[in-house]
């Protein structure tokens, strides 16, 4: 969050805060936030269909930001690094793909913690969260065998502006 307003967690920023109330506090923003998106597709989605059936425009020219909103919605945790740099917390990162408009999905956590075990079943479930809302994924080996989702919204319907 900055003082601009909300800020899906993409796995790049801080460890959540621990003071009191303050999960409870980030599920409410992330569930208005995710509210909002599902408006904005229900507003521009020309033949009043599913909401989550494809991203609308402003996903698709802000993809970061939609993906690790809706993988924060769907309740994933993300990753986290402290000060300096360092991974603190397992979950996904979310950063700009090697094409315009896709974003690339790892799963991420501090030495020793088991990331690199976890990463098949944590990236299906991840997956799993952006196939519902639109978002095509495919699975990828990276270096040192890590694995990665590529992902890209589905293409809107013929027609469809």
């Amino acid at each position: 969050m900055t003082d601009d307003g909300f800020e899906a967690a993409t796995g790049d920023g801080p460890a959540p805060a621990a003071a009191p109330g303050a999960a409870d506090r980030r599920a409410a923003e992330v569930r208005v936030a995710f509210d909002g998106l599902l408006q904005i597709r229900r507003l521009t989605n020309p033949a009043g269909g599913d909401p989550a059936a494809v991203p609308a425009a402003w996903e698709r020219n802000r993809p970061v930001r939609a993906v690790a909103l809706a993988l924060e919605a769907a309740g994933l945790a993300p990753s986290a690094v402290d000060a300096e740099g360092r991974r603190v917390a397992t979950g996904y990162r979310v950063v700009p793909g090697e094409g315009p408009g896709t974003v690339r999905v790892e799963w991420l956590g501090p030495p020793g913690s088991g990331a690199a075990q976890q990463e098949d079943a944590a990236l299906a479930e991840c997956a799993r969260a952006l196939d519902r809302l639109g978002w095509e994924c495919l699975l990828y080996r990276g270096p040192r065998k890590r694995r990665f989702l590529e992902a890209e919204p589905s293409p809107p319907p013929r027609g469809a502006p």
